[in-house]
Formats: C-alpha cells, sequence, structure tokens
C-alpha cells in the first residue's frame, strides 16, 4: 500500500513538472528552499474545453513587467541573505518560483507542487525511490499577489501549516486566522485604505460617490468596508457594480452606461489592473470625462491602466500607493538580467523577448517546452503579447537601459519592498531557529526546532513571534492577525512634459498611527484635477447650503441629496452643510443672516429714551407746581383762605403730592432689587396719605356744618391732634400690607425672554399680584369714601370749602385708576411701568389741579376774595340758603294742614317781617340815618342765593367786633335759651319770600336766621378777630347783622331785623 501511494505522488509530481517545464519556472538548489507565486502574465487565453482530447494547461497571456521585478526581488534578496555572514551562516537558500498568470488555476497548480514536494518528503520514500535530483521540502511560500489568488492559495497551505507571506493581499478577509491558519503578509490590509478613502472624501467635501469593485475576495471586502465608513461621514452611494476582467461586453456596457448617467463625479474603485481594464477601454472609447477616480493600491500605479491614451478619461486619478522601501543594489542586479547569464530563471527568456520585442531561437528543440515554443512561433500565435510573424530574432546584445518599461521603473520601490521584506522575514525566523538555545525555544519544555531538518510548522512558529529591524531601520514584528500595520502614499496621476508618460505625483500621505483626525494629509497645491486644473471638483447631490442654512432632508432621496433650509429665529449656523441649526445662549438672539448669535437687546424704561424723559420731566414738573404751592401757602399762612382750608392739614397733602410725584421716578430707568421693592409701597403709601388729608379734612367739614349746636366735646372731637391720628391710622394699614407683602413675596428684578424673542425685558416681578391689588383696592377704597363725603358736602360755602373741587378730583381719580387696570393687563414689557407712571402723574395732577390751584389763584391775582368778610358773606348766604328751605318745607306742612282743618295759619310773635314796594318808602329814615346805613354796607357784602324757584340778593353788614362784642355775648345767651325751650333749637323767623311767580307765601314758623344751628355751626367755623379766633380751627360766633335786605326777583324787597336778647 505504501509503495502503491508513492507511485500515485510520484505520478502526479512528475504530471507537474511536465506542465511547469524549465521555461516556466524559476528554481535553485538550496539547503533550505522557499517557494514563490508571482504574476509574470496578467491573463490566461480563454479556450474552450470540449474535452475531446486530454485537457491542456491554458496559456498565460499578456506579460507583466512589474510581475518579472518582484520575482527579481526575491530572487535577490535569496541572494544577498546567501552571501550574508551574518544571517544563516552555513546554510543556502533555495527557490521554486512559478507563475500564477494572475489567475486561482494557476496558483492553485502550483501551489499543488509546493504540497506534494512536502508529502514526498513527509512519506520518507527514499528508501524506495532512487531521486538522485531529490529537492527539499518548501518550507515557506512568499505570495501571491491578488487577495482573490492568495485567498485560494492560503486555504490549501494552511491544511499543511505551510507559512505565506505575501507581499501584495490586502483583503481583510485574510485576516481571520480561523480560517487561514498559516497566512502572513508584508503589506496593511485594506480596512485601513478603505477608511483612508472615506476620509479623503470627506476633505474635499464630497458626499455623492459612486463604488466599482472587483467581484473576488479583493474588491468585495473593501468596498464593504468603505460603504462602512462613508455611512458614518454622511456620505452617499449612487451606484455600486462589480467587475471583473472576465466579464462579457455586454456586462461591461451596463457599467459603462450605469457611470455615464450618474451625476456623481467620483467613482472609488476597489479592483487590480487586469479586472479594471476592460471597463476603462470602453470608457475612454466612449469619451467620458469629468469623473474623478478614487484609487486603491491595487491599481494605483497599475501600467494596464496608467498609460498616456488613457490620460484624457483617467487623468483626474488620486490613489493609495505603499509606502516605498529601499533596496541596496537592486538597480544594477536588475540590469544584469539576460537569457544567457539566468541559467535558473526560467522566465528570463520571454522577458528578454517581451522587452525587445523579438524572438530568441530554442537552444534544444528536443525539450517538450521549447518545441512547443518553437511551434507557437511557426504558428503565428507567439507566446507573449505579439506575434512571431513580426518580431525579428534576438540578438542578445541588446541593452536593457535604452528601452523604458515597468521593469526599470525603480524609481518607488513599493511591492518590490514587500517581497524584499517577506524573504527577510522568513529568513530571520530561520536564523531564530538556528540561534535558539535549547531550554528556551517556543516549542514543548523550551525545546529548539532543528534547522537541519526544520519542517514548514516550526517557521511558521517562529514568524508569527518574529521581531527584527529592517534595512531601513523599522521595526517588522506581525501582529496577531499576521498583519504589518504600514502606512500609505497619496498620490496624483500627472502627464510627464518630457514624454507624455503618465507620473504618479505624491501629494500627501496617510499615517495609520496617528489620532484619528490627524491621519491623512494632502497638499492641495501639488494637485491637478484633470492634468491642469487645480479647482476641486464638484461632486455633491447638492449644492452647499452656505452659513444660516440648514440641510432639509427631501422625502424619497438619499440623505445627501437635500434642500436648504433657513435657521429658523433664536438659531444659527456658522458652517457650510450645517445638519442642524444651533440654538443661540439665552441671552442672545440670532442676526438677520442667522449665520451668528448677537447679544439681545435690553430693554425697560430708561432715562435716556424720549418716553423716559417726558415721564421724569412730568414728574419734575409736578414737584416744582407742589413745591410751588406749598410755598405759596407757607407765605400766605394767615390769610383766611389758607386758615379755612386746615393749615397743617394742607401742609401734608402737599407732602403727600411731593411723595407721589417722587415716587413715579423709581418706576424709570433699570429694575434693581432694591427699586422694585420700593417702588409699589412708596406709590401706595404716598396716595393713601394724601387721600387720608383730604377724607378728614371733607369729612370734618361736613360734620362741622351739619351739627345743630357745636359743643365742647365737637372741638374736642375734631381737635387738630385726632386729625392727624385718623391720617396715621388710614396711613397704617397700607404700611402694614406693605410690609406684609415685602416679607412674605418680596419683588424683584427680573429679565423677562419670552415677551418678545429679540428683546431682553427688564422689568419686576410683584412677588404676589393680590399683593398689590390689595394696595391698590385699599387706595381706591379710601378714595370712594372720600368721594362720598365730598359729593355730600358739595353744596357748603364755596369759598370756604373745596368738596366741589374734591369731587371732582375724586372722579379724576377714579377714571384714572379704573382706566388703568385694562392698560396694566393688556401692556408689557417697560410699558408696564410707563402705564403706571402716567397714572401715578395722572392722578397726583387731578389731586394738585383740583384742591389747589383755584386757591392759589385767589391768593394770588384775586387778593379781594381773600378777606374775613368774604369768608362770613359765603357763610351766611349758605345759611340764608338752609333757613329758606327749612321755611319752604313747613309752609307747605302747615299749608296742607291748614287746609285739611279749614283754619287759618298759625303765627309765631317771635319774629316779624315786613315788607315793603321797590318803587315806594312809607317810612324814610334821617339823612344821618341814612349815611350810618350807607358805612355798614360798605363794610358788608352782597351775595345772590337761589332755592326754590327763587332768586334773593343777600346783604350783610358787620359791626365792629368791639361794639359787637356785648351783643354776641347777648345772642348766644338767647340762642342757648331758646334752644332749651325748642325741639329743634331754633329760633324762627316769619319771612314772606317773593318768588319768581309772584306767590306770596304765608308766614310760616321754621324760618331760620343767623342764629339758626347753622349759623351756629358757621359760628363755631369761621372767627370774627384775631382775638377771638387763634386758629382756623377754633369755633368762633358769626358777628350779628344789624339789617339783611333780601330783594326777590319778583320786584318786592324782605327786611329781616336780627333779634338780640
Amino acid at each position: 500500500m505504501t509503495l502503491y501511494s508513492c507511485c500515485l505522488i510520484l505520478l502526479l509530481f512528475t504530471w507537474n513538472t511536465a506542465a511547469y517545464g524549465p521555461n516556466q519556472r524559476a528554481q535553485k538548489k538550496g539547503d533550505i528552499i522557499l517557494g514563490g507565486l508571482f504574476p509574470i502574465h496578467f491573463g490566461v487565453a480563454a479556450k474552450d474545453q470540449d474535452l475531446k482530447s486530454r485537457p491542456e494547461s491554458v496559456e498565460c497571456i499578456r506579460y507583466n513587467f512589474r510581475g518579472f521585478r518582484w520575482l527579481q526581488a526575491m530572487i535577490f534578496a535569496i541572494e544577498e541573505i546567501n552571501n550574508s555572514p551574518n544571517l544563516l551562516p552555513n546554510m543556502t537558500l533555495g527557490y521554486r518560483i512559478f507563475d500564477t498568470c494572475n489567475t486561482v488555476s494557476k496558483a492553485l497548480e502550483a501551489t499543488l507542487s509546493f504540497v506534494a514536494q512536502n508529502k514526498i518528503d513527509s512519506l520518507n520514500l527514499d528508501e524506495f525511490c532512487n531521486c538522485s535530483e531529490h529537492i527539499p521540502s518548501t518550507i515557506a511560500v512568499v505570495g501571491a499577489t491578488g487577495s482573490g489568488v492568495s485567498t485560494a492559495v492560503a486555504n490549501l497551505l494552511g491544511l499543511f501549516y505551510i507559512p505565506q507571506v505575501s507581499y501584495a493581499s490586502s483583503s481583510r478577509l485574510l485576516s481571520n486566522k480561523n480560517q487561514f491558519k498559516s497566512f502572513l503578509r508584508t503589506i496593511p490590509n485594506d480596512e485601513h485604505q478603505a477608511t483612508a478613502m472615506a476620509d479623503i472624501i470627506e476633505y474635499f467635501r464630497w458626499n455623492w460617490v459612486g463604488t466599482i469593485a472587483a467581484d473576488d475576495d479583493y474588491g468585495r471586502p473593501g468596498i464593504e468596508k468603505f460603504r462602512e465608513e462613508a455611512e458614518e461621514r454622511d456620505i452617499c452611494i449612487d451606484f455600486s457594480e462589480l467587475i471583473s476582467q472576465y466579464s462579457d461586453e455586454e456586462e461591461i456596457q451596463q457599467v459603462v452606461e450605469v457611470i455615464q448617467n450618474s451625476t456623481a463625479r467620483v467613482i472609488v474603485v476597489f479592483s487590480s489592473g487586469p479586472d479594471l481594464e476592460p471597463l476603462i477601454k470602453e470608457i475612454v472609447r466612449r469619451n467620458i470625462t469629468g469623473k474623478i477616480w478614487l484609487a486603491s493600491e491595487a491599481w494605483a500605479s497599475s501600467s494596464l491602466i496608467a498609460m498616456p491614451e488613457f490620460f484624457r478619461v483617467i487623468g483626474s486619478t488620486i490613489g493609495f500607493a505603499l509606502k516605498a522601501g529601499q533596496i541596496p543594489g537592486f538597480r544594477e542586479f536588475l540590469q544584469k538580467v539576460h537569457p544567457k547569464k539566468s541559467a535558473n530563471n526560467g522566465f528570463a527568456k520571454e522577458f528578454w523577448e517581451e522587452t525587445f520585442n523579438c524572438y530568441l531561437p530554442s537552444e534544444s528543440k528536443n525539450s517538450p517546452a521549447s518545441a512547443s515554443f518553437h511551434k507557437a512561433h511557426e504558428e503565428g500565435l507567439g507566446a507573449g503579447n505579439g506575434t512571431a510573424a513580426f518580431r525579428p530574432p534576438c540578438t542578445g546584445d541588446e541593452n536593457i537601459t535604452s528601452v523604458e518599461t515597468p521593469y526599470m521603473d525603480f524609481t518607488h520601490l513599493r511591492i518590490s519592498y514587500n517581497v524584499y521584506l517577506a524573504v527577510y522575514s522568513i529568513a530571520h525566523a530561520l536564523q531564530d531557529i538556528y540561534t535558539c538555545t535549547p531550554g528556551k525555544g517556543l516549542f514543548t519544555n523550551g525545546s529548539c526546532a532543528d534547522i537541519k531538518k526544520v519542517e514548514a510548522w516550526q517557521v511558521l512558529k517562529h514568524l508569527r513571534h518574529l521581531n527584527f529591524t529592517s534595512n531601513m531601520g523599522e521595526q517588522v514584528d506581525f501582529d496577531e492577525f499576521g498583519d504589518l500595520v504600514g502606512n500609505y502614499s497619496i498620490i496624483n496621476w500627472h502627464l510627464s512634459p518630457e514624454d507624455g508618460s503618465v507620473v504618479f505625483e505624491e501629494v500627501g500621505h496617510y499615517n495609520v498611527y496617528a489620532k484619528k483626525g490627524e491621519r491623512l494629509f494632502i497638499n492641495e497645491n501639488k494637485i491637478l484635477w484633470g492634468g491642469f486644473s487645480k479647482e476641486v471638483p464638484f461632486s455633491n447631490c447638492s449644492r452647499d447650503c452656505l452659513p444660516g442654512t440648514r440641510k432639509g432632508i427631501i422625502e424619497g432621496e438619499p440623505t445627501c441629496c437635500f434642500e436648504c433650509v433657513d435657521c429658523p429665529d433664536g438659531e444659527y449656523s456658522d458652517e457650510t452643510d450645517a445638519s442642524a441649526c444651533d440654538k443661540c445662549p439665552e441671552d442672545y438672539w440670532s442676526n438677520e443672516n442667522h449665520t451668528s448669535c448677537i447679544p439681545k437687546q435690553i430693554e425697560f424704561l430708561s432715562w435716556t429714551e424720549p418716553f423716559g424723559i417726558a415721564l421724569t420731566l412730568f414728574a419734575v414738573l409736578g414737584i416744582f407746581l407742589t413745591s410751588f404751592v406749598l410755598g405759596v401757602f407757607t407765605k400766605f399762612r394767615n390769610t383766611p383762605i389758607v386758615k379755612a382750608t386746615n393749615r397743617e392739614l394742607s401742609y401734608l397733602l402737599l407732602f403727600s403730592l411731593l411723595c407721589c410725584f417722587s415716587s413715579s421716578l423709581f418706576f424709570i430707568g433699570e429694575p434693581q432689587n432694591w427699586t422694585c421693592r420700593l417702588r409699589q409701597p412708596a406709590f401706595g403709601i404716598s396716595f393713601v396719605l394724601c387721600i387720608s388729608c383730604i377724607l378728614v379734612k371733607t369729612n370734618r367739614v361736613l360734620l362741622v356744618f351739619e351739627a345743630k349746636i357745636p359743643t365742647s366735646l365737637h372741638r374736642k372731637w375734631w381737635g387738630l391732634n385726632l386729625q392727624f391720628l385718623l391720617v396715621f391710622l388710614c396711613t397704617f394699614v397700607q404700611i402694614v400690607i406693605c410690609v406684609i407683602w415685602l416679607y412674605t413675596a418680596p419683588p424683584s428684578s427680573y429679565r423677562n425672554h419670552e415677551l418678545e424673542d429679540e428683546i431682553i425685558f427688564i422689568t419686576c416681578h410683584e412677588g404676589s399680584l393680590m399683593a398689590l391689588g390689595f394696595l391698590i383696592g385699599y387706595t381706591c377704597l379710601l378714595a370712594a369714601i372720600c368721594f362720598f363725603f365730598a359729593f355730600k358736602s358739595r353744596k357748603l360755602p364755596e369759598n370756604f370749602n373745596e368738596a366741589k373741587f374734591i369731587t371732582f378730583s375724586m372722579l379724576i381719580f377714579f377714571i384714572v385708576w379704573i382706566s388703568f387696570i385694562p392698560a396694566y393687563a393688556s401692556t408689557y414689557g417697560k410699558f408696564v411701568s410707563a402705564v403706571e407712571v402716567i397714572a401715578i402723574l395722572a392722578a397726583s395732577f387731578g389731586l394738585l389741579a383740583c384742591i389747589f390751584f383755584n386757591k392759589v389763584y385767589i391768593i394770588l391775582f384775586k387778593p379781594s376774595r381773600n378777606t374775613i368778610e368774604e369768608v362770613r358773606c359765603s357763610t351766611a348766604a349758605h345759611a340764608f340758603k338752609v333757613a329758606a328751605r327749612a321755611t319752604l318745607r313747613r309752609s307747605n306742612v302747615s299749608r296742607k294742614r291748614s287746609n285739611s282743618l279749614g283754619g287759618s295759619t298759625g303765627s309765631t310773635p317771635s319774629s316779624s317781617i315786613s315788607s315793603k314796594s321797590n318803587h315806594e318808602d312809607p317810612f324814610p329814615l334821617p339823612a344821618s340815618a341814612e349815611r350810618q346805613r350807607q358805612r355798614q354796607q360798605q363794610r358788608g357784602c352782597k351775595q345772590k342765593v337761589s332755592f326754590g324757584s327763587g332768586t334773593v340778593t343777600l346783604s350783610l353788614s358787620f359791626e365792629e367786633p368791639q361794639k359787637n362784642a356785648m351783643a354776641n355775648r347777648n345772642t348766644k345767651r338767647r340762642n342757648s335759651l331758646e334752644a332749651q325751650n325748642s325741639d329743634d333749637s331754633l329760633m324762627r323767623h316769619r319771612a314772606l319770600l317773593a318768588l319768581q311767580n309772584s306767590e306770596s307765601l304765608s308766614a310760616e314758623p321754621g324760618f331760620q336766621t343767623a342764629s339758626s344751628p347753622e349759623t351756629s355751626s358757621q359760628e363755631s367755623v369761621v372767627g370774627d378777630t384775631k382775638e377771638e379766633v387763634p386758629s382756623p380751627e377754633a369755633e368762633p360766633s358769626l358777628p350779628s347783622a344789624n339789617s339783611r335786605n333780601f330783594i326777590g326777583t319778583g320786584g318786592s324787597s324782605v327786611t329781616e331785623n336780627t333779634v338780640h336778647s
């Protein structure tokens, strides 16, 4: 059975050797063999296998000069290691390198050769098989290039734990160690590359792109990772297509149609050069320009795509390239290649033919390979890119440096350096095995592997723990996923002005070790878009939203397709393409363009604004006028008018008005906590003090005039001290209200942001509207009581009592404060304070004008009316008016009684009234008596009194105080006696009143003279002399009149004689 297995494996190996003849491999013997897989060709010729005969190996076509240079890098590294005295001394490395033709099938075909050789060695068939040319096992493989090829190879090599170190496969799927156990690489995986692509798109503020990926294990994972990164950055993908070098023409046409019809100008491509080439050729044929191509590392510097004839279409390419390395001596090594000198390199012959477009005749036509190649030339098929019919024979003396090919482009050694690094990685792993000290090894019990019998899995173990420094001074160690973390260079395709070739200009780099946000660097000054333009192309679904606007979603469209919506008031955006507007801080508001926030306007009733100035001027005017009135009253304090108005209470009233006008100033200016807590109590207490003074004055006069006989109790009850006590008590209630208010809910300054968006109103928060209501309500209650008493006493003597004017002032007060309530409730901001100031000023001016202006006018401009006689005359007229009305009432009652009894009216002999005609005097007076009467008339006065339906002119004369002192005392004594004998304590007079209708009234009792209670009341108020009346509040007796003539409108004269007792 063992012999049978040996023969089967030998048969397999023999078939492999036939398929890969000497011209299709590079091979060299050594103590340790390294395998190599390189894409010497870009693909294989399509051939229909109908299986009518034995299937033949497919032919590789389209020579890859860069692939041959990569192969040369491996050979150079092995030769350098073999010549090194420090690395693997006394050990020789050999190699077996095969062409993958950039296909999975060819790569697996070569991999089977590695595996088969290892299985032969594992069977120990040396005793059965005499293999003179025995080749040692392949302990590691360098390759392959494409991720799709490496995936297939890794699956196979992983079964036998043969380490595979790739130099160009960057698919992130290969980092899965559960599936690819023996895979390592010297190139960063595509995860960083996809992230870098998304960063570049974000850097240029593009958000509308298309994606194209190779339909293999390289393109699909790479573009999937890019989609994830794009989604995080709000980058939208317009289309996503898969391509392959084996796609038919119809599929290519469909992809090109999508590209042509798309509005996305940026196209991200994760593909290799061979897979992308058919698509680019069709795009060039259709002349689709204006696209920006973002190239992955696999095709960013591909010689298949970077061709001058394609530049007009893909000239705006920005791609990623691996960091270039340095290989000393490699340039000279490349130049020494020659078919005759490279006996171990079976690919040199084809390279020479492809480089100089000639063919080398085969040295031995007996070999199968040379026979096949010679036959191909004869049939005109050729093994390379051209045919033998158009190729001259090669002389062998051609100069390799005279021809420009990608093989000699060693200015940026990227993949070549990765190959060099992969070989050195395996060599250092072997060096670790070679120098391993027993007991410190990586294997069981610290054991070490035998370098002479080393196996692949032992090399894999040391590769996973590898750590060495490269020739460029960089640390090389594979991570847990078998990857090396590296950086990328960013290149831009330029057209060389010298020879018109495509050159790769480095315009930036991507550092995967840096912090996020600092990894990408791009020098925009070096970038040429389309080969000539410096302006960054636009690739967005919608135009940028300017600052002051935000992106608005359009229903049914991707998020990158949006409309620009203006930021609402109070919000702003200071950047382009803002997703949302930011809200301004509380004390700020957006400007007109919504690009920034500006401080809100601060508003309050300011001293400097016109409205505030006007209110201040009115308040100052009120203070000035009140002070003026106070000055006038102080200067003329001993005049009858001032005395009659209760001088001390008038001073207190004027002081309260000063406080009212002054309190309005607390409502102007920026509200502070102390002003807010002071202004309402100041206003409330000032007005209550004012109304209390008016109330006490009015009520006192009314009670005095209605009192029947002034007694000492009246004088004591209505003394000055008690009046001030009543004022204090009324004001104290308001003070208590204010104290409770300030203690429980004190007002405070308040910044109101809610009334208007752009304005901050600094107002006073009253703390408690109920307290404010109590304050104003109590003031209005006192005003209502005052109005009641003032209205009731409106017909008292005009020159003596200001009740009529107080009535008007209270009416004004009510009108102002009733209007204040809806105005206060409907206004806001600074106008609340303005409304209250206007109400305070209007009410204060109304009180000042109605109560004091008339008196000031009399004092200053009518001094003739400011006399004691004028005051007495007014009082007497009021007394007669009251008496006449009482007489009329009693006369009417007596007439009704006489009519009912049928009798005559009764008479009272206590007084007599005589009537005479205006035209004749039956009893003329003597001349001396007439002169005396005229002098008395000069000391008297006349008053017209209206009552009932008639008008009477009352003439009063007054005796000198010294002559009438005894008469006054007698009169008071008689009045006292008569008051005891009468129910109403009145001295009754009969009076015959001539009315306008000439109807005579019978004499009835009840007509009241100056000695009536009204007169007595007046006597208690108005004094005659300073000796008798020290102050207006004293109760002087009214002087007796010698005679009073009543001239009626009916033309008759009535004379009342005063009775003295």
